[in-house]
């Protein structure tokens, strides 16, 4: 008999052995877990960076013709009610001989607003409106040209004026970002 009770005793005890064994380590994962998560926690985005990541802007003023310029991330972004006409000329340019080929349906949700970053792919200036060759935008520092659709024409930057991304909210009310 004492030998079965020994061999309960055995049992007993290993049972207990492996139930602290996972307590421990259970206990320690939730150590680790707790030093951990703030050290994640500070990598995500302030509430002022996240402020910041939309814009939202009422384009119920802006006339036919007119520009305004909002600031967006820290960059300026122009927002223009286009001309019957400069849509048409943006309509009618050769997108092959583009050296950034996009047409204006897809720099554009509505052919009447243009909205695009204000900052010259070149070097990062801010390009004149309603300037240069091709009555777009015209970069003075080194010269480049941009058309009625922000689209690369002439001059050294590389890429047309990006469109960030936006929705109409309403008729009145864009959302840029």
């Amino acid at each position: 008999m004492a030998s079965s009770d020994h061999t309960m005793d055995e049992q007993d005890g290993a049972t207990r052995r492996d139930f602290l064994y996972v307590a421990s380590a259970g206990m320690g994962a939730v150590a680790v877990g707790a030093a951990v998560w703030p050290l994640v926690q500070q990598m995500n985005p302030s509430a002022d960076v996240l402020a910041l990541s939309t814009t939202e802007v009422d384009i119920s003023s802006i006339q036919v013709g007119q520009s305004v310029t909002v600031l967006w991330r820290g960059k300026p972004v122009f927002i223009r009610r286009r001309t019957g006409k400069e849509i048409e000329e943006a309509r009618q340019v050769d997108v092959s001989a583009l050296r950034d080929p996009q047409t204006d349906a897809e720099r554009v949700q509505t052919p009447e607003w243009l909205i695009m970053v204000g900052v010259c792919t070149h070097l990062g200036c801010v390009p004149l409106g309603q300037a240069g060759d091709f009555d777009g935008w015209f970069c003075p520092c080194h010269g480049s040209h941009y058309d009625t659709s922000g689209r690369i024409r002439k001059g050294p930057a590389p890429k047309n004026l990006l469109v960030p991304q936006y929705v109409f909210k309403t008729d009145t009310k864009i959302l840029i970002g």
